[in-house]
């Protein structure tokens, strides 16, 4: 079964049918897929066509239609639809459905411009090691464990360590929503720097000097 990023991870023409694990790890043939992902080609071609990123649109004034983004996002619901159909925990099943859910108000009231994060923010990921982890680490999209790949490619988002995904699964949900799956922190949006310690208190003294 094709990969999600196929024909989309790397910019270059000559690498377009590359996908980032035969890409990350050398890998001259291609590793046995796992069953139960889908193909996302045609939700990236799609998504392809709305991005109004400079490296993406020969028009950049162009402006994608509500119709135009109301379809990337159907096609993304169909992803997790896929995989609902056979999930296999019911943990699994409820977080499928919560993400299929939350498309819903996109699909009928689509925003006026992509809120996603653009590809060199997935490229820039932390990913993580495969000796960092164990049997039982799963993929909270598609379920399967991150080791039954032999070449998998887990990233870690920044919003918490424990937040881990196969880049193939979440890579169409941050393209599109920018936020994270499990909490929906805006990927994003910088958080304010916190203050030393001490350092309120001198700005404080300072003022009244």
């Amino acid at each position: 079964m094709a990969n999600l990023y196929e024909g989309t991870y790397l910019p270059h023409a000559s690498q377009q049918l590359s996908n980032p694990t035969t890409v990350e790890h050398n890998i001259k043939d291609k590793p046995k897929s796992r069953t139960r992902r889908p193909s996302m080609s045609t939700f990236f071609n799609q998504l392809s066509q709305i991005e109004t990123s400079p490296s993406t649109q020969n028009n950049t004034h162009a402006i994608p239609t509500p119709g135009e983004i109301s379809a990337t996002e159907r096609l993304l619901q169909y992803q997790f639809q896929a995989l609902l159909a056979d999930s296999p925990t019911p943990e699994n099943a409820a977080f499928l459905n919560e993400l299929v859910s939350s498309l819903d108000n996109d699909i009928e009231h689509p925003p006026g411009k992509l809120a996603g994060v653009p590809q060199s923010y997935l490229d820039g990921l932390d990913r993580v090691p495969k000796k960092m982890l164990k049997k039982s680490d799963t993929c909270p999209i598609c379920a399967e464990p991150f080791l039954d790949d032999p070449y998998p490619l887990v990233v870690e988002l920044p919003c918490h360590k424990s937040h881990r995904f196969d880049l193939d699964c979440v890579g169409p949900w941050l393209r599109l929503q920018g936020t994270c799956p499990l909490d929906r922190k805006d990927l994003l949006k910088k958080e304010a720097p916190k203050p030393v310690e001490g350092e309120e208190e001198e700005e404080f003294d300072e003022m009244y000097a």
